[in-house]
């Protein structure tokens, strides 16, 4: 039922393109420009590609909600990772401070010369 309703939606989306792409261009995009000085305050004569631009309209809205609806119907509750790949990961228990560092990685690395660090002038 899913992938019926799911074509016709592809459908009357390229329906809608197609419709809304075949209408006259009356300019004034955003209310700029147009025909005569009333032109704001007329109303245009609704032709058949503008109620058919409806009807394509509302019907791509009622199949958009029919597919939210049937999807949130099918969905189990369960995370899109949990599906995915194994189980989630285990909990981690926090260490002690200083527990599990190593030390070794914050130590500079030796001199050239064989000494244990380089030498740093100490500001006295």
């Amino acid at each position: 039922m899913e992938n019926v309703i799911l074509i016709v939606h592809l459908l009357l989306a390229l329906a809608l393109i197609g419709v809304v792409l075949m209408q006259r261009s009356e300019g004034g995009g955003l209310g700029m420009g147009g025909g005569g000085g009333g032109a704001m305050s007329q109303r245009s004569a609704a032709t058949a590609m503008g109620k058919l631009t409806w009807i394509l309209a509302i019907a791509f809205i009622i199949t958009s909600l029919t597919l939210t609806v049937i999807s949130a119907r099918n969905a189990t509750g369960t995370s899109i990772l949990d599906r995915v790949g194994g189980s989630a990961p285990a909990a981690v228990e926090p260490a002690a401070p200083g527990e599990g560092l190593d030390t070794d990685a914050l130590l500079p690395p030796p001199s050239a010369d064989g000494g244990d660090a380089p030498s740093v002038p100490r500001a006295d």
